[in-house]
């Protein structure tokens, strides 16, 4: 079932969730003090080796496929 609902989701409509999660975490940064010295406190190297080794694995199931 889940993967009938999936394969109705076009580009726009991925591009639009992954905009709605960067806002979400925008938001959740901005008006929680916590985790805005959280993000100010970590290296910015590690969110980028997240990012990369994230879209690395997501890559790697779609070309396997």
């Amino acid at each position: 079932m889940f993967e009938k609902q999936l394969k109705r989701l076009k580009l726009p409509d991925l591009a639009l969730v992954k905009l709605a999660v960067a806002a979400f975490v925008l938001f959740a940064v901005a008006i929680w003090p916590a985790a805005m010295n959280w993000v100010k406190s970590v290296n910015p190297w590690y969110f980028l080796a997240v990012s990369l080794i994230a879209a690395a694995i997501v890559q790697a199931r779609v070309w396997k496929k």
